[in-house]
């Protein structure tokens, strides 16, 4: 089915902008809108979320996740990660080495001594096939084919973005290989609720429901078992301003530069993981996911340096990333849920990011 574009999106886009032919493959913008105006504009390129508009405590819409104006522009950034699904394996490898069935394989270290996100061309910037089923959900399937990357077996995925007529994007994600591997996949949109170009995420409050979280290295690898977040900086399972002990004297938040951890999630709430709410907007977003944990990343490396969408810029800390996932390094910690994907099976997941307003 075709759907006609507008001129330009609720958010200020032009669709134009970001047609293009990358590595042979034809890229657009694909734009969701739902019955009460919300809006949502897709890329092919690396499966990315380029804006998202939901209503505030007035009802204006405001763009909560940040992005760039153009392909042009996507193709070069210096946050290649920007509203995109991650993997083969979202997070990282240690050393980017694993064993499977007895086999050692070898990955591309891209961040630090390890593998993160895939490689150096993970699936954050390939060219999905995609296709739009309604006005409101988008399709994107990608084979990668055996050792790309380095992994074993052809693996095929498939994700399907929806734009529910409640204001939440719907994500499911399934795939299937013809031999085994591991796969963790996750969405890495950066999302600011006051708006993508407000300086900081440190007024924003968040309640997670989790007891405990990963202690990490300084190279953000987990050092195994997980710890208490009672009486840490890690605490959200009441409500804090993330800002508000972002810069305490707390080992993983110094190699971190701030929130950069997995959380794992105590389900016993059903698949509600977190809520994070900006007193500014009043929009309040509920993340529920089938995943066992959530990496919490605060933007810290963020610099500002470029020009983004609207002309604004994004310096450390102006967003927060809710990346619902399995655990880093989980093929080589085997307490850790398995990432282990055979012949015959099907890896399935889904992530519902929710937003209301409260005043």
């Amino acid at each position: 089915m075709n759907f006609e574009k507008p001129q330009k999106t609720k958010s200020g886009l032009n669709p134009q902008d970001f047609n293009a032919e990358v590595d042979g493959k034809k890229v657009e913008l694909f734009v969701l809108v739902n019955k009460s105006g919300a809006e949502i504009t897709v890329t092919n390129y690396g499966a990315k979320v380029v804006s998202l508009m939901v209503p505030d405590k007035s009802g204006k819409l405001v763009d909560v996740v940040l992005g760039h104006d153009t392909i042009a522009e996507y193709l070069k950034s210096e946050e290649p990660y920007f509203g995109a699904v991650c993997g083969r394996t979202a997070n990282r490898i240690a050393n980017g080495k694993f064993t499977l069935e007895g086999k050692e394989y070898t990955l591309a270290v891209n961040n630090g001594p390890n593998n993160l996100h895939g490689g150096i061309k993970g699936f954050n910037s390939v060219v999905w096939d995609a296709k739009q089923t309604d006005a409101q959900t988008v399709e994107l399937t990608y084979l990668s084919v055996d050792g790309e990357e380095g992994f074993p077996g052809n693996l095929s995925t498939k994700i399907i973005y929806k734009l529910t007529d409640d204001n939440a994007l719907d994500i499911a994600y399934e795939a299937t290989t013809d031999k085994t591997t591991i796969i963790n996949l996750t969405n890495h949109s950066y999302f600011n609720l006051s708006g993508a170009g407000d300086p900081s995420i440190a007024d924003h409050v968040l309640k997670m429901y989790a007891d405990e979280f990963l202690p990490a290295d300084e190279t953000s690898i987990p050092y195994g078992k997980p710890e208490k977040v009672v009486g840490t900086p890690m605490d959200f399972t009441t409500p804090h301003e993330i800002g508000e002990r972002i810069n305490e004297d707390f080992e993983p938040l110094i190699f971190g530069r701030g929130y950069d951890h997995t959380f794992i999630m105590n389900k016993k709430e059903g698949d509600l993981a977190l809520t994070c709410y900006s007193p500014k907007t009043g929009i309040v977003l509920d993340t529920y996911t089938t995943e066992p944990g959530v990496q919490v990343y605060t933007g810290n490396w963020m610099t500002g340096n470029f020009v983004a969408k609207q002309g604004q810029r994004y310096p450390a800390q102006s967003a927060v990333c809710f990346e619902t996932q399995h655990y880093p390094d989980s093929i080589n910690k085997p307490d850790y849920p398995t990432v282990i994907l055979k012949p015959g099976e099907k890896f399935e997941s889904k992530t519902i990011y929710k937003f209301s307003t409260k005043k």
